[in-house]
């Protein structure tokens, strides 16, 4: 399916993660207290990934799903996709490993034929879409029949007795790292606010299954601002 080209929104988060490159997973660590590759690795176990596998990163960024992924998984075929240059060569670098197989492209219309992989996986990507309901559709699309389609994305924080220092850490503590440490004040304000603009993890789901997948699944982390969505190809 052909789309227009990206529209001036979409060039500006593709510009904002170029220059994000450098630091962005020493960023992930710190915003994450330290849990991102964790919840990396439970979305890897939900979506089922097995030897002589092959696993499609959409938003793959600097690799570190197909990082962990080949980790566990020595003899998997992982291909990764993302539309920023910078992020993927700055992960070549940090990773060194071969197997990964690049590719520049977008997530509303990926350059792979139907059926083409046994699982899809993705990190941070559906806020930054323009059209989830689409990357949904098209990560279907290039899924085996019965093949998995995993979502690790953040999510608005609910309102429980921890909800002041959750939005307070988002407000706060992610702007003044993104300063000190980032050096794009901009770029972690922006993170920040579209995870409180974001759909719920209800909404997400229910995106998925207007997208054509079935038996949905969810949970959850970090306060409810995390949340892992596992759904599945009808067969």
């Amino acid at each position: 399916m052909s789309r227009t080209p990206l529209t001036r929104r979409e060039r500006q988060v593709r510009r904002m993660f170029d220059r994000l490159s450098g630091r962005y997973d020493l960023m992930n660590r710190l915003i994450s207290l330290g849990q991102d590759l964790r919840w990396r690795r439970i979305l890897l176990r939900r979506v089922g990934i097995k030897p002589h596998g092959r696993l499609l990163d959409v938003g793959t960024g600097t690799g570190r799903i197909p990082v962990e992924a080949l980790k566990c998984c020595p003899t998997l075929d992982v291909t990764a996709i993302d539309f920023s240059f910078h992020m993927m060569r700055q992960g070549q670098k940090l990773s060194g490993d071969r197997r990964i197989r690049w590719c520049a492209g977008d997530a509303l219309n990926l350059p792979f034929p139907n059926a083409s992989f046994d699982a899809v996986s993705s990190a941070y990507l559906m806020r930054n879409v323009s059209d989830p309901r689409r990357a949904f559709e098209e990560q279907l699309r290039v899924v085996r029949a019965g093949g998995l389609v995993g979502c690790l994305e953040t999510s608005p924080p609910t309102r429980t007795l921890l909800y002041p220092l959750v939005m307070f850490h988002l407000r706060a503590v992610i702007p003044f790292l993104g300063r000190l440490i980032g050096r794009e004040a901009g770029a972690y304000t922006y993170l920040p606010d579209t995870t409180r603009a974001f759909m719920s993890p209800e909404n997400l789901a229910a995106t998925m299954k207007d997208a054509g997948l079935q038996k949905i699944f969810y949970r959850t982390y970090m306060f409810g601002v995390m949340a892992i969505h596992v759904a599945r190809r009808p067969t």
